[in-house]
């Protein structure tokens, strides 16, 4: 028997191990909760779960937009929540409300008394490994190091290393390929050029410079065409859907990670 945390775990991995009769319990804890709040037991683990709250741990679903109904985040309140961040009051009035309960940052919902963890309310990644990566900070930065390029998508979430998805503007990419003797003969053929790939290769190569090793964009693809609100992968505010564009390539990430452990 084995117990697992920091990061999520596979629910086939923990499956395989258990017809291996290995038991890896799954927990669920932050610093701010002192560590463990919800912990599988040998007699009441559900694969799946982080398991049922602590004795003197509390813990309900706050309703949060745009999920489903019983789906929202995870607030967490008892004898072991800090009291506060040290010398941080917004902070602590942040994901602190009056009554002591705190805010995980977490989406989850509750099943037959164990807490299922959907999503991150947070927009962090954090890898199989559980560090954390912040992609906004990312994808601006390699938007920057690559004028070329229109939308940036890092993904990373539960992987053991990260990646990333990008996209070329088609008025950009035609003007781009006069400036640099190339002809223009559509979006296709154009993310096929050589030129264009070595010149997202070199961005991410240089952005890769400047990172620890566990936020490194290890492998990338071009996109087929852009990103738009008509194809529902934008916001009408013009913002990534993270989880639509990753649902829609998930044959292309996926195939990031093949063979990897």
């Amino acid at each position: 028997m084995a117990s697992a945390g920091a990061a999520a775990l596979n629910r086939e991995i923990a499956e395989f191990f258990h017809a291996a009769d290995i038991l890896i319990l799954e927990g669920y804890g932050l610093t701010e909760t002192s560590a463990a709040s919800c912990v599988n037991l040998p007699d009441t683990y559900v694969f799946g779960t982080v398991g049922a709250p602590l004795p003197g741990t509390q813990v309900r679903i706050a309703p949060e937009q745009g999920y489903p109904e019983g789906e929202g985040e995870i607030l967490i309140k008892g004898r072991g929540v800090m009291r506060g961040y040290y010398n941080r009051p917004e902070d602590t009035a942040a994901t602190l409300d009056a009554e002591g309960w705190f805010r995980t940052g977490d989406i989850g919902r509750m099943e037959n008394g164990h807490i299922k963890i959907t999503d991150r309310k947070k927009d962090l990644i954090k890898t199989s490994g559980g560090k954390y990566v912040a992609p906004q900070e990312l994808e601006g930065r390699l938007k920057a190091a690559c004028t070329l390029l229109s939308q940036v998508i890092v993904h990373g979430d539960k992987r053991n290393f990260c990646s990333v998805l990008v996209t070329v503007a088609p008025d950009t990419a035609e003007s781009w390929a006069k400036q640099n003797g190339l002809s223009w003969n559509g979006y296709d053929a154009f993310i096929q050029e050589s030129a264009v790939r070595e010149a997202v290769a070199t961005a991410v190569e240089g952005l890769n410079k400047t990172l620890p090793s566990y936020s490194t964009l290890k492998k990338w693809a071009i996109l087929p065409r852009d990103l738009s609100v008509e194809e529902g992968d934008l916001t009408p505010s013009l913002k990534v859907k993270r989880k639509v564009v990753e649902a829609k390539y998930k044959d292309v990430l996926d195939g990031f990670y093949a063979g990897e452990s």
